[in-house]
């Protein structure tokens, strides 16, 4: 029973979900930390709730970008300790990032976080000498666009059906190392 747990486990992804209705959570404070191994668990039940439309990252994923030396990877809890939104990014060797995904728990969504962990990682690649970050966004997810596009990211190619369900998304890029 153990092995086929594991097997189940190591290709768990999200299963769609019904829409819920979203109540916000209650105004609270916030901070930014690190992620570790010791985190995956909980990063893969936001990230369950944070992709609904099945395109989360599997634990074998998360377990893959945390133990990876290239990854940089955050997460942001309440003041009570709950992890509310994460981010990883990963640097390659020429001076570039990429940043793999960002989640935000829907009930604390359109409160800053997204910006807060997009503000973090780019002054860490800033601090590491990385001069660009590119990323990819769905193109039907207009908040998101929005944010990037207001801080300074560039559509700089639309790619056809990136997605598992076919949807395009835009390749979005940002030079980080200004002076």
């Amino acid at each position: 029973m153990a092995v086929l747990e594991t097997i189940r486990n190591f290709f768990l992804v999200g299963v769609p979900r019904e829409d819920v209705e979203i109540i916000p959570a209650p105004p609270c404070e916030y901070s930014v930390h690190p992620l570790t191994i010791d985190h995956l668990t909980e990063v893969l039940r936001l990230n369950i709730r944070c992709f609904t439309n099945g395109d989360n990252y599997t634990k074998h994923t998360f377990d893959y970008l945390l133990k990876e030396p290239r990854t940089l990877s955050y997460f942001i809890r309440t003041e009570k300790g709950d992890l509310v939104a994460f981010a990883f990014v990963m640097v390659d060797e020429n001076g570039a990032a990429h940043l793999t995904t960002i989640g935000v728990a829907p009930e604390h969504r359109r409160r800053g976080l997204a910006l807060m962990l997009l503000e973090h990682i780019e002054a860490a690649l800033r601090n590491r000498d990385v001069g660009t970050i590119v990323l990819e966004v769905r193109v039907g997810n207009t908040a998101a666009q929005e944010l990037y596009l207001n801080n300074g990211y560039n559509v700089v190619q639309r790619i056809a059906k990136y997605y598992n369900n076919g949807e395009d998304c835009f390749l979005m890029m940002k030079a980080i190392n200004q002076t």
